[in-house]
């Protein structure tokens, strides 16, 4: 066994911390979705910090930007697909910072899968519940903004070389090269030192 599987099989798995980041997301989504529906009326915008930040009520039954407002049963099964997949790669995860980058991602997915479960118009067709508005920017919600976030870390992580196993890819190839030197090549001709 190598020292990275020594130091992976260490590494306690992160699914737990996973699941409780997307719990409080899929929560506090819901929660300010519910507290807007009460706060406000569709189309009534409030002014939060002058025209920079504006809560407006806004239905939305496509994706982003409200594109393919036709096909929402389409977001509601890609939507699951995504969070049965963060689910099972969710078993890898023993880096904390995966932990904490898959569950935003779980979490905002299921956050807006719930909408389009359980909202008017119908199962599956359900319009998500959006009230934050940035200038130039369509109006989202806290899930959409968890998935964004997730997106980035995503980027910064991979970037960095964080495997799920909480190891560097950088120590791995280290790895693979040590090892690389220490074995022959197949017709004999290789040497410890090449």
């Amino acid at each position: 066994m190598t020292t990275t599987d020594d130091n992976t099989a260490a590494r306690p798995r992160r699914y737990l911390l996973l699941l409780l980041v997307a719990l409080v997301a899929i929560a506090v989504d819901l929660a300010t979705k519910e507290w807007a529906l009460a706060a406000f009326n569709p189309g009534e915008s409030v002014d939060v910090i002058g025209s920079f930040l504006q809560f407006t009520l806004v239905f939305n039954t496509g994706a982003a930007f409200s594109l393919g407002t036709g096909y929402t049963w389409v977001f509601t099964i890609i939507a699951s697909i995504v969070v049965l997949a963060i689910a099972y790669i969710g078993w890898r995860v023993r880096s904390v910072w995966w932990g904490v980058t898959l569950g935003l991602m779980m979490g905002g997915a299921a956050g807006n899968l719930v909408d389009r479960f359980f909202r008017d118009p119908a199962p599956l067709h359900g319009a998500v519940v959006d009230f934050i508005r940035l200038p130039n920017w369509p109006v989202f919600n806290i899930a959409d903004s968890c998935v964004v976030v997730g997106a980035c870390l995503v980027v910064a992580l991979t970037f960095k070389g964080l495997n799920l196993d909480g190891t560097m890819a950088a120590d791995e190839d280290t790895a693979k090269a040590d090892k690389g030197t220490e074995n022959p090549d197949a017709d004999g001709e290789g040497s410890k030192d090449a």
